[in-house]
């Protein structure tokens, strides 16, 4: 493990770091109002295999708290920025929720960058009522206390049983979720909420893995199966009795999905 480090891209210092020292780089993007250590039960598991970049986006964690508006393309620069510091000509690519829409617009708009793609609880293509949902979401926590938001959306993330049999876990979220600015949260969340490439997504073109919780309301199934539809050659689980917060409650289940997917690649580049 290397880190944590700072790189400063602009205006924004990005805080990051790298582990594992194998063959083939993988960059991986949390998610909104999260940090990098979301990935830290999947990467540890992984690290044998990849190189592995985790940061934490711009607002978040230990990364500048930039306020204004937040664009997806200011993402994908500083995503790009980093895995040009870190060497990355070429990279696989994981993103969870509000990464995988970034990561999605990273092979839309910088195919040539990105080897396999990995889209975990993320979205596409919602329908009007789904929009409306989201979007009545994004109002209450621009209108509302900053903790109010995490305690209406925990049953969403997390099953009752993890909870229940995890109370420091569920209690350590809670608090690293206190340290969120919320104008930053809210400018992130912004993104999440009003962003959809569901038109776009047949231009990818790179092997693709969709994973999502059977139950997750928000990155539902139903999402899932219409990325797959789209993306060409792409592989689909739909992760049974998991929510949405699949990083947290099954890092082993998401590490070995991804060490499948991603080392088929490695075996065939490396022979």
């Amino acid at each position: 493990m290397v880190g944590p480090l700072q790189y400063r891209v602009g205006s924004v210092n990005l805080n990051y770091r790298v582990d594992g020292n194998g063959p083939d780089p993988l960059v991986c993007i949390h998610g909104v109002g999260s940090y990098l250590e979301a990935w830290s039960g999947v990467v540890e598991r992984l690290a044998g295999d990849f190189t592995i970049l985790t940061f934490d986006l711009r607002g978040h964690g230990d990364s500048t708290k930039i306020k204004g508006r937040y664009d997806i393309d200011d993402f994908v620069a500083e995503t790009l920025s980093l895995a040009d510091h870190m060497g990355f000509q070429s990279f696989h690519l994981a993103g969870f929720s509000l990464g995988g829409l970034i990561a999605q617009r990273l092979a839309l708009t910088h195919l040539d960058r990105v080897r396999r793609l990995v889209l975990l609880s993320t979205v596409a293509g919602r329908t009007p009522d789904e929009r409306e949902r989201v979007l009545s979401r994004l109002a209450a926590l621009q209108a509302g206390e900053p903790g109010s938001h995490y305690n209406a959306s925990l049953s969403r993330w997390l099953t009752e049983d993890f909870q229940a049999q995890n109370p420091e876990k569920i209690e350590a979220l809670r608090a690293r979720n206190a340290l969120n600015d919320p104008e930053c949260y809210a400018s992130a969340y912004r993104v999440l909420a009003e962003t959809d490439f569901g038109g776009l997504l047949d231009q990818i073109r790179c092997p693709t893995l969709i994973a999502t919780g059977e139950e997750d309301a928000g990155s539902n199934p139903r999402m899932a199966r219409y990325m797959h539809e789209r993306i060409v050659g792409s592989q689909l689980q739909i992760l049974s009795g998991l929510r949405h917060s699949i990083l947290i409650e099954a890092p082993e289940l998401v590490a070995g999905m991804m060490k499948g997917f991603l080392v088929e690649e490695a075996l065939v580049r490396h022979g």
